[in-house]
């Protein structure tokens, strides 16, 4: 009795695997690994764009900033003036409920030639901002002469943790896309 039931019931759902059951079981299977990928794509992209938003906003407030700050202490290896765009870059981003990295806190200086500095944080992860207060511009209105202004410049380069590209693999094994940081800048003309 006991194997006549058994055998009744695979006959039961292999009958139904071929009917309409079954071809929908199929095609939920192949249009499954589609829709992860699509969401997952939905959700990485629509972060990363969210936070080079962001970091647009944090650099520009590091530019308009550092523009207004004096440029007589430029000479000194570790100027208060580039250090306070460090500050305001940092509390911006801590303010959006980003992970600065550290910045706020970093002492890790250095030099990137002329009037241009670079901060390294890496608490957690590892960002860079550079700070330029000596960058030149020219701009010519047409018939008047060519004015040519210094400006300060805010460079941010953030890691962002990409889920796209495992997710990918699960269509096309082996795919590798190399995205990796998200890179923001932005310019001001200074004040004195």
């Amino acid at each position: 009795m006991f194997r006549r039931t058994k055998l009744s019931a695979l006959i039961r759902l292999r009958s139904s695997l071929l009917g309409d059951k079954g071809a929908a079981i199929v095609e939920f299977a192949v249009a499954l690994p589609l829709l992860m990928v699509l969401v997952v794509g939905i959700f990485d992209f629509g972060g990363a764009f969210n936070l080079k938003q962001e970091l647009n906003n944090a650099a520009r407030e590091g530019a308009r900033f550092g523009a207004a700050q004096p440029t007589n202490d430029l000479a000194l290896a570790q100027p208060p003036s580039v250090n306070a765009v460090r500050y305001v870059v940092a509390a911006y981003l801590t303010n959006a409920h980003i992970n600065d990295c550290g910045l706020g806190s970093s002492t890790t200086w250095g030099t990137g030639g002329g009037l241009t500095w670079q901060f390294t944080a890496s608490t957690g992860c590892t960002m860079t901002l550079t700070v330029s207060r000596g960058i030149s511009l020219s701009e010519t209105i047409s018939g008047q002469p060519t004015v040519n202004m210094l400006c300060t410049r805010v460079n941010i380069v953030y890691p962002y943790q990409w889920h796209f590209n495992n997710v990918i693999q699960v269509l096309v094994p082996g795919a590798s896309y190399l995205l990796g940081n998200i890179r923001s800048d932005a310019t001001a003309v200074n004040v004195d």
